[in-house]
């Protein structure tokens, strides 16, 4: 009597506790990154958008960032070797696990990294964004992004809670500069909570050893839509995500990370936001729970438009019934400037 056959999941739980080393073998580019095995997807390249938790109860269970793609180490096989097929992906794993005889094919070539664009749709780009996002480091003290605000006079250390909106990336692609660079990331975020963007500021250290703004045309740029959307920087005294916001709530919105960061460390019980751009503030899509809403706005004299866009935002949330305040830095262009003018205790 022949044995029974070994059946799909049989297969990939057999694979789940080899993953290490079938990591190695399907996606040689990709590296250890805690838990996970990561590369820049199901092609082998080298990033990471893929992520494939390698021990625990989730060993073998990967998720592609980028395309949305996720299953068992089973269809990881599948998808890596076997255009998704999982007869072929099946008789593979029986070959490699030894349990059928038969050569298994040597590992794969790592290809050179492809220099990827996401498709011109915002379904496409808000994908890109996210698993970007995720790429970069959580808790970004200790790191050049923290060392970047601090020469900004922003000590994220006075907060007593690290903003979870902001990570950091040790090479995160800049066209510009035709190579990756540092930079530091920014969750943007729509009313429900949802990501729908990424902000970049790419960073770069002077002669000096000092961590600023790269020197580019445009150091600081978004990835995905960021219409109606903001940068969620400080949830102030409640603690609570804007969304679950209690009745009355105040929200201060500036138009940069710097300003909002300024305005948080000087003001903490205040929620605080960043709108990404000047134009943005009049789209911003607020809960019915927001009361008050107060805008931090630049003594900008270089932008003659800008008191008109500030205008238009101070109308939009006054026509909500919203009681609206609008704040300039008394020293300065913006409340960095304030801050970082203020003497040290």
């Amino acid at each position: 009597m022949s044995p029974a056959p070994i059946r799909a999941g049989d297969l990939s739980a057999m694979l789940a506790t080899n993953v290490p080393a079938l990591a190695g073998h399907l996606l040689p580019a990709g590296h250890r990154d805690g838990g996970h095995w990561r590369c820049g997807g199901v092609d082998g390249s080298p990033g990471q958008s893929l992520a494939l938790h390698l021990h625990g109860d989730k060993a073998g269970v990967w998720h592609d960032f980028a395309t949305g793609e996720s299953g068992d180490a089973l269809d990881l096989v599948a998808a890596v070797l076997c255009r998704g097929d999982t007869r072929a992906a099946m008789d593979w794993a029986r070959r490699w696990l030894g349990v059928e005889k038969g050569s298994v094919p040597p590992p794969r070539k790592p290809p050179e990294a492809p220099q990827r664009e996401p498709r011109d749709d915002d379904a496409e780009r808000r994908r890109w964004a996210l698993a970007l996002f995720l790429e970069g480091q959580e808790g970004i003290l200790h790191t050049p992004a923290a060392y970047y605000l601090a020469a900004r006079g922003i000590a994220l250390a006075e907060l007593a809670r690290q903003p979870r909106a902001l990570r950091f990336h040790p090479l995160c692609r800049c066209t510009e500069a035709k190579r990756p660079l540092p930079a530091m990331l920014a969750a943007i975020t729509d009313g429900a909570g949802q990501h729908i963007g990424t902000h970049r500021t790419w960073l770069a250290r002077d002669r000096a050893g000092t961590w600023g703004k790269a020197p580019l045309q445009d150091a600081k740029k978004t990835l995905g839509p960021y219409a109606g959307g903001f940068i969620p920087l400080w949830r102030g005294a409640s603690g609570k995500p804007l969304r679950q916001a209690p009745a009355g709530e105040v929200v201060a919105i500036a138009e940069g990370i710097e300003t909002a960061l300024s305005v948080a460390i000087a003001c903490p019980e205040l929620r605080v936001i960043a709108a990404v751009a000047l134009p943005n503030m009049a789209r911003l899509v607020l809960p019915p729970s927001v009361g008050r809403v107060i805008l931090c706005a630049d003594n900008d004299d270089d932008n003659p438009k800008a008191g008109a866009l500030l205008g238009r935002a101070a109308d939009r949330f006054a026509a909500e019934g919203r009681d609206v305040r609008i704040a300039r830095p008394p020293t300065g262009k913006d409340f960095n400037d304030t801050l970082r003018a203020e003497p040290e205790a």
